[in-house]
Order: structure tokens, then sequence, then C-alpha cells
């Protein structure tokens, strides 16, 4: 009797070992990084980009393809993940809605010269910078402007919800003078604006005015509050943090992201 009660208990031991909850169990790479799972299982990176800043996301009118440094890094980050740098789902977004897109699950990373400031990362997470650079201001050569301060009184055109507005504030009140701002939803809107004269600068960070720039137009040699640009991730996305974050620093470390820099001829 003993020995049959020993045999019995060692089945069912056995049985309750290999059962789930009448499932399969989860993997332990699932168990570990969720959101990772969720990419692979569907296949493919969601990607927020910029398709109006050149050499870091634009869509080449000619070839009406997505291009640029931020699309490069996109696809490296692709390919980590799932093996294929072109696994990927572009989405074009703005400084204003592509937060929004973030919170809302439809992206799974925004990379469009998203400055990291102190304030954004308490709603998201940030990679470490893959490229600096400084708020500057673009105008017109025969207007004479020569620094900030020549536009005392004058209206600047920057983007929504970008930081630009918040440097050039503070560099007002700094250097004593009173400027005017006028708000659009993309860059070309800006162009628009200060080729019409309804504004008298144009500003954001340099790298992307110098997309702008023409034989009409030139960038001062002020700079204000250095920005820098961070791959974004929704709040939760701990795990895809991570791993974007890895990858920033492993192409820091080996000249991938020198070699795109130089590549894509950004100043």
């Amino acid at each position: 009797m003993k020995k049959f009660v020993l045999v019995l208990s060692l089945v069912l031991m056995t049985a309750f070992t290999g059962c789930s909850g009448g499932g399969t169990a989860p993997t332990a790479s699932t168990e570990a990084t969720p959101n990772i799972q969720k990419i692979k299982d569907k296949g493919v990176l969601k990607v927020g980009v910029k398709v109006d800043v050149p050499k870091f996301g634009y869509k080449n009118p000619e070839t009406q393809v997505i291009e640029g440094m931020e699309i490069d890094i996109a696809k490296a980050i692709a390919k980590e993940i799932l093996g294929d740098e072109n696994k990927i789902e572009f989405q074009a977004v703005t400084a204003k809605t592509r937060g929004p897109l973030l919170d809302s699950g439809e992206l799974d990373l925004v990379i469009a010269t998203f400055t990291i400031t102190e304030e954004r990362k308490e709603s998201y997470n940030f990679s470490q910078p893959y490229f600096v650079d400084g708020v500057a201001l673009l105008v017109k050569k025969d207007k004479g402007f020569t620094s900030y301060k020549d536009l005392d009184g004058k209206a600047i055109g920057v983007a929504q919800s970008a930081t630009s507005k918040k440097a050039l504030e503070e560099a007002a009140v700094e250097q004593g003078i009173s400027v005017k701002f006028s708000e659009y939803a993309s860059y070309p809107e800006i162009k628009a604006a200060l080729e019409s004269g309804r504004v008298d600068a144009f500003s954001v960070d340099a790298a992307i005015l110098n997309g702008y720039l023409d034989e009409n137009s030139e960038i001062l040699a002020d700079r204000f509050s250095p920005q820098e640009y961070g791959v974004a991730s929704k709040k939760s996305n701990t795990d895809l943090a991570k791993v974007v974050d890895d990858l920033i620093s492993e192409m820091k470390s080996n000249g991938e992201l020198d070699s795109l820099i130089e590549k894509w001829g950004i100043k």
C-alpha cells in the first residue's frame, strides 16, 4: 500500500510540474522582455520620424523614399530586434504629434529630432543622445541682421511644441530684448513665412536649419540651449528602451554614429 501511494505521488508531481494553468508556459524571453516579444510577434517595428528635415528624416520628392540619419538609426534598431532592417513601418510625425502617438501605443519608438529634457523624461524613456545641437536663427540676407539682438521687436517662426521658443524666451530676457513668436505645424510652413515676410526669422536647431538654407538666407552665429536628440519610447516600455540605449551606446563606441553624420553631411 505504501509503495502504491509513493508511486501515485510521483505521478501527480510529474503531471503538475508539466502543467501551467491548462496552457503552455510562457518562455523565459517573453517574461523577461514582454514589449520586445510583442514587436517580434507582429513582425514589424513602428517608428515615428520626421519627413521634412533634410539629412535627418526627409521624404525625397524624387524617389518618395524617407531618408536620413534617423532613418538609418531606426533600421539598425529593427535589425537588432527583428534581424531585418526592412521590417519597419515609418509614420510621419511633427513636434506636436510625436508624443501623443507614443502615448497611444500606435508607435513603438520616435526618432524625430526629439530633444531630451528633464520635463519630457517624466513622460517618456529616452536613449542617450545620438546627436547634440543648439537652437539657431535663419534670416534673410537682405535684412542685415547679424545677431539675436538685432531681432528686438521682431517676429520669429517656431514649430508647435518645440523647445526653440523656450530657449529664445530665456535668451531674450538675458539680452534685454523683446521678440514675438508665431507657431507653425511644420518647418516648410515656417520657411514659407520667412520668405513672405510674415516672420523675420526661422528658429529651430542649427542642423535642421541647414536643410533650409539657400542663397538668399543665412544662419546667425548665435546658439542657444544645447539640444540633445534621443530615441524615445513609452515610459512603460523599459525593456525596449534598454535594447535601444545599448545599441546607441554601441554605435557611438564603434564609430557608426560618426559615420552616419559624415554620410549625411550633417554640420
